[in-house]
């Protein structure tokens, strides 16, 4: 699986991304302008110590990325989508695009892939949840669709021991 993160502005929520992408052997993809230096110390402190284990390639822009990536099947997360994020099939090395903190993804790029256009379902006038949050429930939908492949799936007590 790919997370592809368009501009990201706020370093809390990259390095929490980059601790699920971490655990789940999910590729992070950045796509510049970054609105933080990768060094600074809220993208540290999220991502805690894992940021050294993170497969992350950064690129220069949205039409950078495309050509590093030919053919990659792309799913775009945005509020203004019409499909949920539960209606598509994710194959299992999908990249999903969440757009920047303050506008989403841009609408010329959501406008060309109606059908890979996915939203996570919200009452009222909520205008979106976190980023960290948003892509965590999407990625973790397109992992379940495809078994958990290669993840542990049962825990274990460290005290004591589950009763058959």
């Amino acid at each position: 699986m790919n997370i592809v993160l368009y501009e990201p502005e706020i370093p809390a929520n990259t390095g929490n991304i980059g601790r699920t992408c971490v655990a789940t052997g999910t590729r992070l993809h950045l796509i510049e302008p970054l609105g933080f230096l990768l060094t600074e110390k809220a993208l540290r402190r999220a991502g805690m110590d894992y940021w050294p284990q993170l497969d992350v390639t950064r690129y220069i822009n949205y039409e950078d990325f495309l050509e590093k990536n030919p053919g990659a099947k792309l799913y775009f997360a945005s509020t203004k989508a019409r499909n949920l994020y539960t209606e598509v099939r994710y194959e299992p090395d999908c990249y999903i695009m969440f757009g920047k903190e303050s506008a989403g993804i841009p609408e010329e790029i959501l406008r060309d892939h109606p059908d890979t256009a996915v939203r996570i379902p919200m009452i009222g006038e909520t205008r979106s949840l976190n980023l960290g949050n948003s892509a965590a429930i999407v990625l973790y939908e397109a992992l379940r669709q495809n078994g958990f492949a290669g993840m542990k799936t049962q825990g274990e007590l460290t005290r004591y021991r589950w009763e058959e």
